[in-house]
């Protein structure tokens, strides 16, 4: 039975020359009972689908019904479940649950109110935590407590508009496995949107993808049987011929190629010594452990004594090499790279790089973190110059500038270079940073989760873009990832942390997969899954906090 229907829906915003159309000519049927999801990039109107389901908005053209009847405004038999949280800061779990249910079932007992809360917040696992205030919750944790109030309210159906989306990529797979979990026990109708492959087969009956344009594309039946577990699926050729078939449609729909090359990048050194970014190698610098920890440690002075955060760290990189540094929340990855930038003290050990001991912040290690800490004042072409001048003092002001164009290029903004920081999206912005980190040709490039606040699709596009850029310099690089699949494409051995505190190395793999790479490539090659469920394993193993025995501390050669 049809529970939702949209028959031939626009959605445009503004008017005349201003008019931008978001939704166009959409049909869509949600069955009874059905887990649905729609998948696709940020701007495809993903949420604005999910507000017109919700009541929200209203369609420019067509009708949205539920159970046959046109869709006014929201209503208590669609509850949603948004990204951010919206829990009240000054009322326990138990508090922000009950709320609800009072809302709701104001003819209940007190006594049956407390029931139901309780199982609610049973049922998404935090019966320990009913006391807690959200500000003593992690973000996972706090997405529960949305999940149990949206339940609470008995819904027909739930409508969840990208719920996991703020968490790391562990949290994120760990929380979208609960749903499922839920789900099961409630069957109750579910529409959710998101941009994570992984996530939608985890969860959909049926998954539909959103093309650029506002349209509705492919449909993907997902046969895989219930309950899924992602280590398990990690083994079925079912998931893999359908993840690389989901893959493959949303990076043809919506990964066009950007990198243009115009511009040559000028015979000039660095001050550091490094050659030009395009020279394959340079007499004089060392080959062979080019970059070495040696019994690293990092301890905080705390009210109850010092802790150990990382301990006995040990990893040597050839020049050239591209490790991921993989692991759980406070588990250290990030300390070691901020360690290894000289932005963060060493407490015990040693980093030398090319023979020298780190000291202090250098721009031959250059950093691209999480968020890209541009001037927004400045253009792109200025925010990716800084520190260029320092770099190359020897240079011509036309060479310098370049280097700057060299790379914007590269990265794809060759038509966004004048444009001010405060006017480019999250994505855009993240590329002058990585063409800034390129542009100071360091000997060692250093990557703290760089796409962790963009979508996945979003993500993939500038993973290969940083391929592309990398595969010209073969620059000496470490990059700290929560996503396994990041982790892959990206490296040339992964390293895996155990947990923290005195947490250390715990596993390594050599990824023996040819380059240049791409997502599409990985997805067909032969030994790719047998990596990924390497990774996933130890992860597992260290799952909620673990600290497994049978680990144990090992010193990379």
């Amino acid at each position: 039975m049809t529970i939702l229907k949209f028959d031939n829906v626009s959605k445009s915003y503004g008017t005349g020359t201003h008019r931008t159309e978001v939704l166009k000519d959409v049909d869509l049927t949600v069955a009874e009972g059905e887990f649905l999801v729609l998948l696709g990039f940020s701007g495809t109107g993903k949420t604005t689908l999910i507000n017109l389901m919700a009541g929200l908005e209203a369609p420019t053209k067509g009708t949205v019904t539920f159970k046959g009847q046109p869709i006014t405004g929201p209503g208590p038999e669609r509850g949603v479940i948004f990204q951010n949280y919206s829990l009240m800061p000054w009322l326990t779990v138990k508090g922000n649950v009950m709320l609800a249910v009072d809302t709701m079932f104001p003819g209940l007992s007190r006594a049956e109110k407390e029931a139901k809360v309780a199982h609610y917040v049973g049922m998404v696992g935090l019966g320990h935590a009913m006391t807690r205030r959200p500000a003593e919750l992690s973000g996972g944790m706090r997405q529960r407590v949305n999940v149990a109030r949206a339940l609470a309210m008995d819904p027909e159906m739930l409508l969840l508009d990208e719920p996991l989306s703020a968490l790391d990529a562990l949290t994120r797979g760990n929380l979208a496995e609960e749903i499922e979990q839920i789900w099961e026990q409630d069957k109750k109708t579910c529409v959710l949107i998101t941009n994570d492959v992984d996530e939608a087969i985890l969860l959909a009956d049926r998954i539909i993808a959103l093309n650029p344009d506002g349209t509705l594309g492919e449909e993907f039946p997902v046969t895989l049987a219930r309950p899924r577990d992602r280590a398990a699926m990690n083994h079925e050729t079912a998931f893999k011929a359908l993840r690389a078939r989901v893959t493959t449609y949303l990076m043809d729909a919506g990964i066009a190629a950007k990198v243009e090359g115009t511009k040559q990048l000028p015979n000039v050194t660095p001050i550091h010594g490094l050659p030009k970014a395009v020279a394959e190698a340079q007499a004089g610098q060392i080959e062979e452990r080019f970059l070495s920890f040696e019994m690293l440690h990092k301890v905080y002075p705390t009210p109850k004594g010092p802790l150990t955060v990382v301990e006995d760290f040990n990893l040597k990189m050839d020049r050239g090499e591209f490790i991921s540094l993989i692991g759980h929340s406070g588990c250290g990855k990030s300390t070691v790279l901020t360690m290894a930038a000289g932005l963060n003290d060493i407490s015990k050990g040693v980093i030398k790089l090319d023979g020298y001991e780190v000291r202090g912040a250098d721009p031959e290690r250059a950093v691209v973190f999480q968020s890209p800490s541009l001037f927004p004042w400045l253009t792109a072409r200025e925010n990716c110059a800084v520190g260029v001048d320092r770099v190359y003092p020897r240079a011509s002001r036309a060479e310098r500038q370049d280097v700057v164009d060299y790379y914007l290029e590269r990265v794809g903004l060759a038509d966004a270079m004048d444009k001010p920081a405060a006017d480019l999206s999250n994505g855009m912005k993240q590329r002058v940073g990585i063409a800034r980190a390129f542009a100071l040709s360091p000997k060692l490039l250093l990557l703290d989760e760089p796409f962790g606040m963009l979508d996945s699709l979003t993500r993939w596009e500038l993973q290969e873009v940083l391929m592309e850029v990398w595969s010209r310099t073969k620059v000496t690089a470490i990059c700290v990832t929560h996503d396994v699949d990041e982790a892959i494409l990206l490296a040339d051995r992964v390293v895996m942390m155990t947990n923290g505190p005195q947490a250390t190395i715990g596993k390594i793999v050599n990824v023996d997969l040819p380059r240049p790479r791409t997502r599409k490539a990985l997805l067909e090659h032969p030994d790719y899954y047998l990596y990924r469920e390497q990774v996933l394993n130890f992860l597992e193993e260290y799952e909620h906090g673990a600290t497994p025995k049978a680990a144990a501390k090992q010193e990379a050669a």
